[in-house]
Formats: C-alpha cells, sequence, structure tokens
C-alpha cells in the first residue's frame, strides 16, 4: 500500500484503466449472458465511460502540469488573471471527461447543449494532447542540439520557452477546433462515384445506391440532422439506399422520434440496413430492428434480397436478371458475445450465385476483408466504420488500422470496395482532415 501511494499520478491512472480494462474482459466473457439485458446494458457503458476516463486522466494531467504547473513559479503565477486561466483549465477537462457520461444521461430527439459542449472540449483536448506532444518534442530536439553544440540554455529562455509551449499549443487547438467545429456543421457533402460491375444485367445499368454511413444518432446528432440526411438523399431520388451500420448511440426506445424521419426515405427498390459495432453497444439491437421494419427500412441479418430492375425480390426477377443484396452483422457481435448475432458470410450469401452480381453490405473494413478472402467473387461491398479518422491526429491511427481507409478500392479485376467516411460524427462535433459524405454510387455495366 505505501508502494502504491509512492506512484505518481498518471502511473497510478494508468493502472486504474488497466484494472477496468480487465473487468471489461472478464464480463463480457462470463456476464453477458447471464445479466438482464438492461443491467448489461448499463454496465457496460459505465464500464466503458471509466475506462475511456482514467485513459484522460494521463493526458489531463500532462496538460496541467504544460498549462499551469511550469507556471506556477512565474512572476504573474499570484495575478487574478492567473487565477482565472486555472479556473478555465479546470472547466475545459472537466467537460471533457464529462463527455462520455452523456452516454447515459443526456440522449434525446435532439442534442443538449451540455453535450454539444462537452464532446467539443474532448475534441479540443484530444488536439491539445498531441500538439503539446510534438512542441515538448521540439524543445527537447532543441535542448540536445544546444547540448551538442556546448551552447549553454540560460534560465530567461526555459521561462519564456515554459510560457510559449501552453500559448501556442492553446492558440493552435483553438484555431483547429473552430474549423473542426465549422466543417462538421456544414451539410454532408455529396458524392458520386460510378463503377463498372461485372454481369450486372442490362436492365439495371445505371442503378442508382445512395450509402449512408455512421450517422451515430445519440448525444450530438440528433433529429434535425436526420431530417437533413433524408432530404438529401430523396433529391438525388435512389434507387436504393443503404445503411452501413452505426446508425445510433442508445436505445430505440429513447431515439424512436430521432430517427422517425428515416420513414420519409424514397427508394425505388427498398431501403436497407446493416449493423455496426455502436449497435451492439446499444445492447437494444432487436428494437432497433423492429423499429427499422415499422419506417420501412429492412434490416439484413445475415441474409439477402434478389431485386430485379422491377422491384422483384426474394426470387429474383425474371430469366434471372436480377442481382443479389446481401448484409452481414458486424464482427463486433462476436466479440461481445451477443447472443444470436455475428458475421455468417455463408448464411448472408445463401443462394448468392457467382454467375449473379453481388453487392455485400459490411460495416467494418475488416469485415470486408474476410469476405474477399472467403468469397472473392463478390463485386462491391460497402463499408464505413472509419469515418476516414474523423479529427487529426485520429485520421492516422485510422489509416493504419484498417485495411480500407476511405473511398473506392479496386481490389481484383471484378471487385470493389468502397468505404463511406461517414455521413455525421461520433460524438465529437468536429471534422478535421476528413468531411462527412453521402454517396451516391451509379453501378455501371462493365463489359
Amino acid at each position: 500500500m505505501a508502494t502504491f501511494r509512492q506512484l505518481s499520478l498518471g502511473v497510478k491512472a494508468a493502472l486504474a484503466a488497466g484494472t477496468i480494462f480487465t473487468f471489461m474482459i472478464i464480463s463480457r466473457s462470463y456476464l453477458a449472458g447471464s445479466l438482464e439485458l438492461r443491467a448489461w446494458r448499463w454496465l457496460f457503458r459505465l464500464q466503458l465511460a471509466l475506462f475511456v476516463n482514467s485513459l484522460m486522466l494521463i493526458g489531463s494531467l500532462y496538460i496541467w502540469r504544460s498549462t499551469v504547473s511550469n507556471l506556477c513559479h512565474s512572476p504573474a503565477a499570484e495575478s487574478a488573471c492567473f487565477q482565472l486561466w486555472k479556473m478555465a483549465v479546470v472547466t475545459f477537462l472537466a467537460l471533457a471527461h464529462s463527455s462520455s457520461f452523456t452516454m447515459l444521461f443526456l440522449v434525446a430527439e435532439e442534442p443538449y447543449l451540455f453535450s454539444l459542449a462537452a464532446y467539443s472540449c474532448l475534441g479540443a483536448y484530444i488536439i491539445m494532447v498531441f500538439f503539446l506532444c510534438i512542441l515538448s518534442g521540439m524543445e527537447q530536439a532543441y535542448q540536445f542540439l544546444a547540448w551538442r553544440s556546448g551552447r549553454v540554455v540560460s534560465s530567461l529562455d526555459q521561462t519564456r520557452r515554459l510560457a510559449l509551449r501552453p500559448a501556442l499549443a492553446v492558440t493552435v487547438t483553438t484555431v483547429l477546433s473552430v474549423i473542426g467545429f465549422l466543417n462538421a456543421a456544414q451539410p454532408p457533402a455529396v458524392k458520386t462515384v460510378e463503377v463498372p460491375i461485372h454481369q450486372l444485367p442490362p436492365t439495371m445499368n445505371n442503378l442508382k445506391i445512395a450509402l449512408l454511413s455512421d450517422i451515430h444518432l445519440g448525444p450530438t446528432v440528433g433529429r434535425t440532422k436526420m431530417e437533413m440526411f433524408v432530404r438529401m438523399v430523396n433529391v438525388l431520388e435512389p434507387d436504393i439506399t443503404v445503411i452501413v451500420g452505426d446508425l445510433s448511440d442508445s436505445e430505440a426506445s429513447i431515439l424512436r422520434t430521432a430517427v422517425a424521419p428515416l420513414g420519409q426515405l424514397r427508394s425505388r427498390l427498398g431501403t436497407y440496413f446493416v449493423t455496426g459495432n455502436h449497435e451492439y453497444y446499444t445492447s437494444d439491437v432487436s428494437n432497433w430492428f423492429a423499429l427499422l421494419e415499422s419506417l420501412h427500412v429492412r434490416p439484413l441479418h445475415n441474409e439477402n434480397v434478389k431485386i430485379s430492375a422491377t422491384g422483384a425480390q426474394h426470387g429474383g426477377g425474371e430469366d434471372g436478371d436480377w442481382i443479389c443484396l446481401a448484409g452481414v452483422d458486424d464482427i463486433e457481435a462476436d466479440v461481445l458475445h451477443y447472443s444470436g448475432h455475428g458475421m455468417d458470410l455463408v448464411k448472408a450469401l445463401g443462394g448468392c450465385s457467382p454467375d449473379h452480381t453481388t453487392i455485400l453490405l459490411a460495416h467494418q473494413p475488416l469485415a470486408a476483408k474476410r469476405a474477399l478472402q472467403a468469397r472473392p467473387d463478390i463485386n462491391l461491398i460497402l463499408s464505413g466504420h472509419t469515418h476516414a479518422g474523423q479529427i487529426f491526429p485520429l485520421n492516422v491511427a485510422a489509416y493504419l488500422l484498417n485495411p480500407f481507409f476511405a473511398g473506392l478500392y479496386r481490389v481484383a479485376q471484378t471487385t470493389f470496395v468502397y468505404v463511406s467516411p461517414g455521413t455525421a460524427y461520433y460524438g465529437i462535433p468536429m471534422r478535421l482532415g476528413s468531411r462527412a459524405e453521402i454517396t451516391e454510387l451509379i453501378l455501371q455495366r462493365a463489359p
């Protein structure tokens, strides 16, 4: 116990994060099937919020040391302005930490102002930690070069740098946060992508698919944005609309009115949905399926439909003039041991002949990669999940962690993967180094 007390706060926070993560793994393995669904939902979210806050505490201590503690010995430390600065930093960090708890208590038809403020601070927090690390590395490099050249760094220079580092970090963070906020506040871009499809029936040449992904209805995305997305899709007059996961971040009963505009989507050959990882985090997938079906959105739960130019389904069109549209559950269902769910490609593609065009909806690019390894005859896979990183510097991590990042990939002569950068955003109402998108895919018959 005495040894633990001697540890720094940063080390204690890291140990706390490791402990909570261990309990999360144990809960997934042994409690997920035995607890009542509502109790499991709350336990999982609470564990996730505590884990995130434990990790964030390490960054918060770094921000506090860089922007406050290092300035306590300066002549201005006793001034009223410095005291106000300390209060501002405390408020900023408190709001950033509270963001993960808004998912538990502050989800409604429209976002609460507190949730928007908390997640905005979280975005600024990520940017600030990154730039403080960059500036600290530059300072260490400067000191090393000074030492190598034999030049002595005066205490005045060190004092100036201690004051300059937080000033630069705050300035850069503020500018980038405002840019990111304004970018995310814009309507999503409408991007038209032409995809040559092998074996596409002549009657379905120039088939138009509207692709939506990662809307994340929840603390910072509500009904107003959903109404805007529906209006933008209807203007495109798509033949088919698909939503490839992460539609929601809370229970169906809470977001029923927020998602209601989906019922106004007009797609000649239907609207289809597959789960993302966040649907399983809500632990409410069955209720979401029922709600979506009431809005004329068909979930593809490891299943497929055969669609012809006239809209015939299940049996296909006349003379086999049809395409197979399939959807798989998100792979997170397997990780969470979510009962009755999990990626089952064999079941999803049952009856989809290699002689016909096959389009697969799979939320994560990793699932797309696995599907192509098992069935290289799939013509087109539509995914999301990455958000194209959403904000810098997370773009780099998203690029490295996913086999497909964003946009159109030609995997083989007759096989394509398209990854949507997302139609909205997750939590943080910012887009920096990425742009929200509604994709208009035009399928053209390839020779």
